[in-house]
């Protein structure tokens, strides 16, 4: 009998569950960085079985969810601004409005990858004047950058999915007067920890190895040094009572 996780996956499955897990995204299941990894698997994923690792956590099952309502029009923008000095947004934040960043002589930096993105397309305004934006986004977002640079620069340093991948969109209108817009992949920036689901998913992919089974094998070696370790103290503990007479 066929193992009905063997199955060959369609071309149609396949985009069900990048619009599942899209939703999950705009609900705050899965970071940027985590819709990212696993659009990607998604669309390389050739079974039901690797197609249905990427949605066990996630409710819904095989089905989309419905989409939540969209965030309202007209919403205010949300600045960080570094005049003179540093402004840098890091780790787990929530995106759910569109962003701006403005350098006056010094140095925003808006790291993406642990973000919870609310939206569907990340909108950001970056103004540079003598100053540096940094936005930093997990590889294989699709990057849209337009503005306009007056003695400076604006540039993508990313390694973008293939053309066809309905994967993240982050849009960048960049304006620099005498300094920097930069948008950074992951692979350009200094790594992020993986938080231990997405770690436990990317090694039960790579390496096929039942992650309960690896913590209770380590568990037992850690018991096992432990055991170890008391036994040569009270080895230890005895040679200093025979040596002094004890």
């Amino acid at each position: 009998m066929t193992d009905p996780g063997g199955l060959r996956a369609s071309d149609a499955e396949r985009e069900a569950v990048v619009e599942q897990l899209r939703v999950a995204s705009v609900e705050g299941r899965l970071t940027l960085a985590e819709l990212t990894d696993r659009t990607e698997a998604a669309y390389s994923a050739t079974t039901h079985a690797e197609l249905a690792l990427l949605t066990q956590d996630l409710p819904g099952g095989a089905t989309p969810a419905p989409a939540p309502a969209p965030v309202p029009a007209g919403r205010k923008r949300r600045w960080f601004v570094g005049f003179m000095g540093d402004s840098k947004r890091r780790g787990t934040w929530r995106i759910d409005q569109e962003l701006g960043a403005v350098a006056v002589m010094g140095d925003v930096v808006l790291d993406l990858r642990e973000a919870e993105v609310r939206t569907d397309m990340v909108d950001i305004m970056a103004v540079s004047v003598m100053g540096d934006v940094k936005i930093i986004v997990p590889d294989g977002v699709n990057v849209d950058l337009d503005g306009v640079a007056v003695m400076g620069d604006k540039r993508v340093d990313v390694l973008q999915a293939a053309p066809g991948m309905n994967v993240p969109v982050v849009r960048v209108r960049a304006y620099a007067v005498m300094g920097d817009v930069k948008v950074i992949g992951d692979s350009r920036a200094q790594p992020v920890q993986r938080a231990f689901a997405a770690w436990r998913e990317h090694w039960r992919r790579l390496h096929g190895e039942d992650w309960r089974a690896l913590g209770r094998q380590m568990r037992q070696e850690t018991r096992e040094l432990n055991r170890q370790a008391r036994e040569l103290g009270r080895q230890a503990r005895g040679d200093r009572g025979d040596r002094w007479g004890y």
